[in-house]
C-alpha cells in the first residue's frame, strides 16, 4: 500500500467577506518552507488588494500546531549571516500591513515563526492546551531580529519575551489569557465556532477606521528601531548556530561552546 505525499502548502479559501488560510504541512508540525514563506507573501499582499475580504484567519492544519516554527533543512547552506531574518521580516512585514483585521486560530504549538505570525495577527484564540514560545536557545543558537523582538514585547512583555528567549521555556495558553496576548481561549470542538463569531463581529464594523488604527499601532512600534545587524551576524556566523542546526538535523542535543 503507498501513502500519497502531499507537499507543504499554503491553502486558501474564500468565505463571502472572510479569508481563511491554513499553513498545511502536518507531517512537519506545519513548519514552513521556505517556499511556504513566499508564498504567505503573496497571498498577503493578494489579500491587501482585495476590498470585499473584511477579516483573514490564520490557522495550522490538523490540531497538533499552528506553526511550529522554520524547516530547519533551510538553514543547512546559509550563508549570508543575517539575510534570513531580513528576509522573514519583509515577509512578516506583509502579514503585518494586511489592512483588515486578522485572528490566529491556535491549536497545539505557537513557536518559533508560529509565535512571531500568530503575534503579528491582531487577535489569537486557543485551545486551553496549547503552547507559546520561541526556544532558539535550546534549539538553533540562532536570533531575532530587532523589528520581531520589539513587536512581541510590545505584545507580550519584556519579561516573558525574556522567559522564552532565555531559558527557551514555553508558555501555556491560561497564562497568556490572563496577560492579555490571547483574545479568548475555547474548548477544540469550540474553536472554530468562537472564531468564526468574532469573525462575524469584525467584519461588521468600519474597515477604514480598522486599516488606519491597526497601520499606525504598526507604524509606531517600527519607528526608531535600533541597528542591532552586528549581533545577528555574531550569531549566524558563530560554530553554535551550525552546531545547533546538525545538531536538530541529527536528532542529538547541542553541545553550545560559546564561539
Amino acid at each position: 500500500m503507498t501513502t500519497s505525499y502531499s507537499p507543504p502548502r499554503l491553502d486558501l479559501q474564500m468565505d463571502g467577506n472572510v479569508a481563511r488560510v491554513t499553513f498545511n504541512n502536518p507531517a512537519a508540525r506545519n513548519a514552513l518552507t521556505w517556499p511556504m514563506y513566499e508564498e504567505l507573501k503573496r497571498i498577503c499582499e493578494s489579500l491587501a488588494k482585495n476590498p470585499e475580504i473584511r477579516v483573514v484567519i490564520f490557522r495550522g492544519a490538523g490540531d497538533k500546531a499552528f506553526v511550529s516554527g522554520s524547516d530547519i533543512q533551510q538553514f543547512i547552506d546559509l550563508k549570508e549571516n543575517e539575510a534570513y531574518e531580513v528576509a522573514v521580516d519583509y515577509i512578516f512585514s506583509s502579514l503585518q500591513q494586511l489592512p483588515m483585521p486578522t485572528i490566529a486560530m491556535i491549536e497545539g504549538l505557537a513557536v518559533g515563526s508560529g509565535l512571531l505570525m500568530a503575534t503579528f495577527c491582531d487577535f489569537r484564540i486557543s485551545t486551553p492546551d496549547a503552547r507559546f514560545g520561541i526556544p532558539v536557545a535550546k534549539t538553533l543558537g540562532n536570533c531575532l531580529s530587532p523589528s520581531n523582538l520589539s513587536w512581541i514585547a510590545a505584545h507580550l512583555g519584556v519579561p516573558t519575551v525574556k522567559r522564552m528567549l532565555l531559558t527557551a521555556e514555553l508558555i501555556k495558553a491560561p497564562e497568556l489569557l490572563a496577560s492579555g496576548y490571547l483574545h479568548q481561549t475555547a474548548e477544540p470542538s469550540e474553536i472554530v465556532s468562537v472564531t468564526n463569531a468574532l469573525a462575524q463581529k469584525l467584519a461588521a464594523l468600519a474597515p477604514i477606521t480598522q486599516k488606519a488604527s491597526k497601520i499606525a499601532l504598526a507604524r509606531l512600534l517600527q519607528s526608531n528601531l535600533p541597528d542591532c545587524t552586528e549581533l545577528m551576524r555574531e550569531t549566524y556566523n558563530s560554530k553554535d548556530f551550525r552546531e545547533g542546526v546538525n545538531a536538530f538535523l541529527e536528532g542529538r542535543p547541542p553541545q553550545w561552546i560559546g564561539k
